[in-house]
């Protein structure tokens, strides 16, 4: 019976998976037409033409560019299969709160992407300058500079979720704003190192990087706090009728 049950369960996996897969081809095989248009658009912020030191290089941005686009067109879809992959094995109050979060993490996640491709990708990238306008040439080449922009801007998307699922995990009951206070410390250890690795190697950007997330943090505890209380209230008010 439960090798039925995992039989199931791997079958139900493996068509969602398909369903993701298939979208995500698709996906990529129209935003791949529009590359042209969405390299444009982004190397304006560079204000050169950027090198290539190889002809696969053309390839590498071209196949990167679609395939960050395909991501983003993809993730609800994901993040849909996902819900209902997990949805039977939960309880109705649970349905209800996780089904709420899902458009929220998907919101914050472009959220994340605008804040490092607007405010943080630019700041890094003025500052880089200003060091070497002096005594250096700069002339980027196409996969630097697409590497540089992806590695700031998609860790930044992914730590933009921090707040829906610390408020997410309070709902379920599974963490609380007493807890979060006191792992304070920890936490913004986790964030610094965070901020470090995904921005060059400078205290400047690297602080560009945590402030934001330090914000975040300070305010999910805040919201923590709150969704916390009304949890507490609803159990209340159950145990008594």
């Amino acid at each position: 019976m439960e090798e039925l049950r995992l039989e199931e369960h791997l079958g139900e996996l493996r068509k969602r998976l398909i369903i993701i897969l298939v979208f995500f081809v698709l996906s990529f095989a129209g935003a791949f037409a529009f590359v042209p248009n969405v390299y444009d658009w982004i190397v304006e912020t560079a204000g050169q033409q950027l090198a290539i030191l190889g002809p696969s290089d053309i390839l590498w941005i071209y196949f990167t560019l679609a395939g960050s686009c395909a991501l983003i067109i993809t993730t609800p879809l994901i993040l849909y299969q996902l819900w209902k992959f997990v949805e039977p094995a939960i309880t109705a109050e649970e349905k209800g709160i996780v089904g709420v979060y899902i458009p929220a993490v998907f919101l914050f996640f472009i959220i994340g992407i605008l804040f490092g491709y607007f405010i943080l990708f630019p700041s890094v990238l003025a500052f880089l300058q200003t060091l070497a306008e002096d005594h250096l040439v700069m002339m980027y080449t196409a996969e630097r500079y697409f590497g540089f922009l992806f590695n700031l801007t998609i860790p930044i998307g992914l730590l933009f979720e921090i707040p829906i699922l610390i408020i997410l995990l309070t709902r379920l009951g599974l963490l609380n704003p007493a807890r979060l206070a006191k792992t304070r410390k920890i936490a913004y250890f986790v964030l610094t190192l965070l901020a470090t690795l995904v921005t060059p190697p400078d205290l400047i950007s690297a602080l560009i990087v945590l402030a934001p997330l330090a914000l975040l943090y300070e305010m999910s505890i805040s919201i923590s706090k709150v969704v916390y209380k009304r949890r507490l209230a609803r159990l209340e008010a159950v145990s008594e009728t």
